[in-house]
Parts: C-alpha cells; sequence; structure tokens
C-alpha cells in the first residue's frame, strides 16, 4: 500500500474520531434524554435500527454506487452550514437544534465521501435519525391531549352506564377521584408509534401516497388506542378501586 493510498483510507476513520469528539456534547445530552424523558425513551433503538438499514442497503442494493467527489460541493456547502449551526446551537445551549445539525453534517460527509449516487440511496437511514430527538415544544400538547382523553374516555365509560362525572381532565367517582394528567395524554405512543409507521412505510411497497397515508394513521391509531386504554383504566377504578388500577392495571 502506498503513502498516498494509506492517507485515502485514513482520512474517513480521522474524519469519524473528530466528528465524535465535536459532538460528545450532544451525544451525551441525548442519552440522558433517552434514560429520563418517557416521551423519547424509544430514542435508543433509532441509531442501531440506521445502520441496520444503511447496511442492509449496502449489502443487497447492487444499484448502490461510491462515487467520491460527485457531488462534493454540496457536500461541503452541506457540512459548512451544519457547523456553523452547530455551534451556534451549542451556544444557545439548544442541543436539539445541535442534534439536528449533526445529522445534517453526517449527510454532508456522505455527500462528500460517497457521491450523490449513495446519497440517492441512503438517504433516509440518515434521515431517520430525526425522530430520536426530543423536541421540547411536545410538553405543550400533553395538557390539551389529556383534557380530550379524559372527556372522551369518561364519555365512553359513561356511555356503558358507570356512574361518573367528567370535568376537564378531572374524574368523579363513587369510590374515587381521580385526574386524567399528562402521562394519559398518549404523546409517548403517539411519537413511538409514528417512529414505527415511518420505518414500516419505507420497508414495505407501493405507490409512495398509500405510504404516506400509512404514517398518517399512526395519529388516530395512537390516539383511539390511549382513549381507549385510560376508558378500561376508568371501568378497573369504578370496580376495584383507583390502587388497583393505577398500580396493578396501569
Amino acid at each position: 500500500m502506498t503513502l498516498s493510498t494509506l492517507r485515502v483510507a485514513l482520512l474517513p476513520a480521522l474524519v469519524v474520531i473528530a466528528l465524535a469528539i465535536i459532538t460528545a456534547p450532544v451525544m451525551r445530552w441525548l442519552w440522558g434524554e433517552w434514560m429520563s424523558n418517557e416521551y423519547y425513551s424509544h430514542g435508543i433503538l433509532i441509531p442501531p435500527v440506521s445502520l441496520y438499514l444503511i447496511y442492509q442497503r449496502i449489502r443487497l442494493d447492487r444499484t448502490l454506487r461510491w462515487e467520491p467527489g460527485r457531488g462534493a460541493l454540496y457536500g461541503l456547502a452541506l457540512i459548512g452550514a451544519g457547523l456553523l449551526f452547530y455551534f451556534l446551537a451549542l451556544d444557545w445551549r439548544a442541543f436539539y437544534l445541535a442534534t439536528f445539525s449533526m445529522i445534517a453534517i453526517v449527510l454532508g460527509l456522505l455527500w462528500v465521501f460517497g457521491g450523490t449516487p449513495a446519497v440517492s440511496k441512503l438517504w433516509f437511514p440518515i434521515l431517520f435519525l430525526a425522530l430520536m430527538v426530543p423536541l421540547p415544544l411536545l410538553d405543550r400538547t400533553t395538557l390539551p391531549l389529556a383534557l380530550f382523553t379524559g372527556v372522551c374516555s369518561g364519555a365512553i365509560v359513561q356511555f356503558f352506564g358507570l356512574d361518573i362525572t367528567v370535568v376537564g381532565n378531572s374524574i368523579t367517582m363513587p369510590n374515587a377521584n381521580l385526574v386524567v394528567g399528562a402521562q394519559c395524554s398518549g404523546v409517548n405512543s403517539l411519537i413511538a408509534l409514528t417512529s414505527l409507521m415511518v420505518l414500516t412505510a419505507y420497508l414495505v411497497s407501493g405507490p409512495i401516497v398509500n405510504r404516506l397515508f400509512l404514517i398518517f394513521l399512526a395519529i388516530p391509531i395512537a390516539v383511539i388506542g390511549n382513549i381507549v386504554r385510560v376508558a378500561s383504566l376508568l371501568v378497573v377504578a369504578r370496580f376495584y378501586g383507583a390502587q388497583a388500577a393505577f398500580i396493578f392495571y396501569h
């Protein structure tokens, strides 16, 4: 192996090491969020799934071609913009924006070292990483969803003749008073199911419209499933008490 060949072989490895060092603060933040944020506990599974999709595409897709340098200018521009926004986001302590910038940098590196043909085949596994990023705006949706869940689940239980009173997310029973809180909003199942539907839509074959509709179905499925779950909790609480419902059944 000549010296020039060795340099070419070592360059990607050095870039990966540099990227790991630069993005260490974001990776620590992500790990902490995955371990403590119940809405994104599934996030730890996204990177391995993404890596597996890349491995499968490289191993099985015989049309995939590596053409380093083709489209390199676009890749360098994406890397430059990604690094700029990354360090700005770190300065703002906006780690979720820094994570999105990190994903853009990875895509830019693929563009430089793999070329446009490789990007056209591997863009989805890289952008799929966006679903691992905890979004702070989701906290604002928990209360409205909890209110909606409380009203709907209470109406279902009342329809079957149980004597309960629903006021907002507060539910009064003869033997218990309950509050449908953020943990019953269904946001965690909505996020996880959306990630699963996006992955499914990528793996299945068919018209793009049908696959987009499959992703859209994650919203009603998660919301309806959560309403039915909370309604069943109310039934258990009515007949066996709140302790049985929320300690054992929940």
